[in-house]
């Protein structure tokens, strides 16, 4: 496959989340996929994930910022937003919004997206993440090494 049919491979499985289309999820997706960060093992697995993910944040928006491919794999830096309103990390809903910059790298094979990893400033948005969804609150010291974001 080129490499702007495996960049179009991408963006259908974030159309596709984000609709809940299993039918199409399916398709794009490989059987065995396997996403190493999150550790997840399998289409189905994955696919549930994503799903739950989207109806936690029913607004979730996604602003692709760049997406760069090269053989198999394509990496893309993204900008995702949404409001809490389905349980999270074991957080009841909060109605709070949320922001977190993303990489995330896939591989392509025959058409289907078998790998993922994705990576996150996890200090920064994965602290505001949880800031915002009151699971934490930060200390005078915290308040000064993380100041408010834009979320």
């Amino acid at each position: 496959m080129s490499i702007e049919e495996n960049k179009a491979i991408v963006y259908k499985l974030f159309k596709a989340a984000k609709k809940n289309d299993s039918i199409l999820l399916n398709e794009l997706v490989f059987p065995n996929y396997i996403n190493h960060t999150r550790q997840l093992q399998g289409r189905e697995e994955y696919i549930q994930w994503l799903i739950r993910h989207f109806k936690t944040f029913p607004d979730f928006h996604v602003t692709l910022e760049d997406i760069v491919a090269e053989r198999d794999l394509v990496c893309i830096l993204m900008t995702v937003r949404g409001t809490h309103k389905g349980e999270s990390h074991g957080i009841a809903p909060t109605g709070k919004k949320m922001k977190v910059r993303s990489v995330q790298i896939y591989r392509i094979a025959d058409g289907k997206i078998v790998e993922g990893w994705t990576d996150f400033n996890f200090f920064m948005d994965q602290l505001d993440f949880m800031k915002n969804l009151g699971a934490i609150e930060y200390t005078e010291i915290g308040k000064k090494l993380f100041p408010e974001s834009d979320t």
